[in-house]
């Protein structure tokens, strides 16, 4: 949703955890600029032990007010590109979108490759239904991921594989979910799909390797890609100003209203006020 007369960007800029823990979102090698990354992401603060920072989509629709014609352009787009990367084989391509962030934007792909059936992952287990697969994501704060389609033979196919995220960071969720399907169904084809790619150099070499290791191939493609710089001592920092002002979260301002804290307890704040603290893992501000 958007409000009257204003954009995501005057509801939350993005750009406060930034100032106070000195990450920085910087484009490729040679961009200018920053590559377009802050049209796409911002920064929040994370009440994680492994992290002090979250990246939060500006297209997503989830954590931050968009417009529903943006949100689903931006994943339809993406789905329009591999539709064009995969050619006839698209008509054979299975769609997996990672619970929770990424469930309403893996149907948007979807929908942009095709006819293609769509799968998201999910937290929690049903009685009498077998799982299909399962990976973990180590640095969320839920980390078991369940794949239960109501067709169990869904994902035993060999054609491509799309895996469908908001943002890749390390791509190890990717490395786990790929090592577990493969090992059950091989294949010969992985496309994976983000808003965002935020991995190192390093990181790029690993799922290299790890795709020649397989023996298949792994594409990616995103809207944007950039790295992450991190100043010495930012985990210590963030969780100083989780101590700061996650006590204000009881008795200061409300949470404006055009901020609905969301289900996996991130609470985006104006620019202006304290920030209060989240029922989960992140505190945007």
């Amino acid at each position: 949703m958007t409000m009257k007369g204003k954009t995501a960007d005057t509801v939350w800029s993005g750009t406060w955890v930034a100032q106070r823990l000195g990450v920085r979102l910087r484009g490729p090698e040679g961009a200018d600029g920053d590559g377009g990354l802050t049209e796409l992401l911002g920064l929040a603060l994370r009440r994680n032990p492994k992290r002090a920072h979250l990246l939060v989509s500006q297209v997503l629709g989830k954590h931050v007010p968009q417009s529903p014609a943006t949100v689903y352009a931006a994943g339809y787009g993406l789905g329009e590109r591999v539709r064009e990367l995969l050619g006839e084989r698209a008509a054979s391509a299975v769609v997996l979108g990672y619970a929770e962030t990424a469930t309403g934007l893996g149907h948007c792909v979807a929908d942009g490759v095709g006819a293609a059936p769509y799968l998201h992952s999910t937290r929690r287990p049903v009685a009498g239904v077998r799982p299909a697969g399962g990976f973990e994501e180590a640095h969320s704060h839920a980390t078991s991921h369940l794949l239960l389609p109501e067709d169990p033979k869904l994902l035993a196919g060999d054609g491509p594989l799309v895996l469908v995220d908001d943002e890749f960071s390390t791509g190890n969720t990717v490395l786990n979910t790929i090592r577990d399907l493969h090992a059950r169904h091989p294949r010969g084809h992985y496309v994976v799909v983000a808003l965002v790619d935020m991995r190192s150099s390093a990181d790029r070499d690993r799922l290299t390797a790890f795709a020649a290791e397989l023996g298949a191939r792994v594409d990616l493609v995103a809207l944007a890609s950039g790295t992450v710089t991190l100043p010495e001592g930012v985990l210590a920092k963030g969780q100083a100003l989780v101590e700061e002002y996650e006590p204000r979260s009881h008795s200061g301002p409300p949470v404006p209203a055009a901020a609905p804290a969301t289900g996996d307890g991130a609470v985006p704040t104006g620019t202006t006020g304290p920030a209060p603290a989240a029922g989960g893992g992140a505190v945007p501000t």
